[in-house]
């Protein structure tokens, strides 16, 4: 593997990766609605002739590089956008309302476009086979369970795993990742307070929901202070309240949501007991009634296999020079490629986009987040890089 004419290929593809890239920004669908962002893949692979299965996991896509007789390395790209008003300045920016690709998910597909497009001309002389998979619903959506669920690791079976994410907190031209848990596991928590509404000038009358759940609120945030041992990492977070409309009106009820991380399964339990058991008790004391459920998935932790984070690490270095490829604190941020590496040995690294010279500055999930577009290359570079050192490795 030639890291210095890797990187200047994957340079001289700028423009094209860019073209998709701008093209998927301009027009960004939800998880489970990736249908034109789906076509845009497929037409793309029709034309590079890389054979592929779709649908999988809805509008997914899986693709395939390469003989089957050897081993099988798998990249993959998320496809979403979430649901944030765009409020940069680029011309390129969302074309709808209220929909945005605030997490870098353009990126992601047109990365991996990208390499595919190298792999597939260095397709005769792979010692085995490289799948893509493009996956819609990361955010929220679970769709990396989903893909796994419906074969995107099998036939042939994968033997290691890698994804790629762009990341504002660190420079073009860098990267980052770390062995063992990256990424924390992720879930969110439902609650609501029920009383008795009234007459805010008669709150003897009334059993004052708003007050219990601002109690609730307080005890929740012992828990972690509390009752979790001060060398693991948990947050427990209410985000949302929603009660009543009148300034003069006890409302009867309060809804409340939030979330809950952490970086372990065992501990995200422990938490989602304690939760239920104090918001109940609370309510109880306080004459009222709280039910609480945890909707929608439990993301387990993003776990990046020691051996796997050593050869990425060692092949981002090549690919990028020494110095510029970082060992990363965890993050209490989830991540749905967590149920991939539940099954096969992976990792997933932080791809730099930061410049501060075009106002690349925000982070994920912020309606001004920017990519610096010059970061593209080094993330088709290092996919396709990962996956020929792998296909090595494990041929060996």
């Amino acid at each position: 593997m030639n890291a210095e004419s890797i990187v200047a290929e994957a340079k001289r593809l700028q423009d094209w990766v860019v073209s998709k890239r701008r093209t998927l920004h301009c027009h960004p669908e939800l998880m489970y609605e990736e249908v034109r962002t789906s076509q845009l893949v497929r037409e793309t692979l029709d034309e590079l002739d890389i054979r592929y299965e779709h649908p999988v996991a809805v509008t997914g896509v899986v693709a395939q590089i390469g003989a089957g007789d050897g081993p099988c390395v798998a990249l993959r790209a998320d496809m979403d956008a979430l649901p944030i008003q765009e409020a940069t300045d680029v011309d390129f920016r969302s074309e709808v309302d209220g929909k945005m690709h605030a997490c870098g998910h353009d990126c992601h597909t047109a990365m991996l476009l990208g390499a595919a497009k190298m792999l597939k001309q260095r397709e005769a002389d792979l010692p085995g086979v490289v799948k893509l998979i493009f996956q819609p619903a990361e955010e929220g959506g679970a769709g990396g369970k989903r893909m796994k669920d419906e074969g995107a690791l099998q036939d042939p079976d994968v033997q290691r795993i890698f994804g790629l994410h762009v990341w504002p907190d660190i420079p073009t031209g860098s990267a980052g990742s770390r062995a063992g848990v990256f990424l924390a596991a992720a879930g969110s928590v439902s609650i609501r307070v029920e009383g008795v509404g009234g007459h805010a000038a008669m709150p003897h009358h009334c059993v004052d929901p708003v007050t219990t759940s601002a109690k609730i609120i307080t005890e929740l945030q012992t828990i972690v202070a509390r009752e979790v041992d001060p060398l693991d990492s948990a947050v427990v977070s209410i985000t949302t309240i929603h009660a009543g409309h009148a300034y003069n009106v006890i409302p009867a009820a309060v809804e409340m949501t939030g979330t809950i991380r952490t970086m372990s399964m065992e501990v995200m339990t422990q938490l989602q007991q304690r939760v239920k058991a104090i918001a109940e008790s609370v309510a109880t004391a306080n004459k009222c009634q709280a039910t609480v459920e945890f909707p929608g998935h439990v993301y387990p932790p993003t776990n990046n296999a020691p051996e796997v984070w050593e050869s990425a690490k060692n092949v981002a270095t090549e690919l990028l020079g020494e110095g510029n490829v970082a060992q990363l604190p965890p993050v209490m941020g989830g991540e749905d490629f967590a149920y991939y590496t539940e099954t096969v040995p992976g990792c997933f690294v932080a791809l730099g986009v930061r410049n501060e010279a075009i106002d690349a500055v925000y982070g994920v999930h912020h309606p001004k987040f920017k990519a610096d577009e010059d970061a593209l290359p080094f993330g088709v570079a290092m996919h396709v890089a990962f996956a020929l050192k792998s296909l090595d490795e494990l041929k060996a």
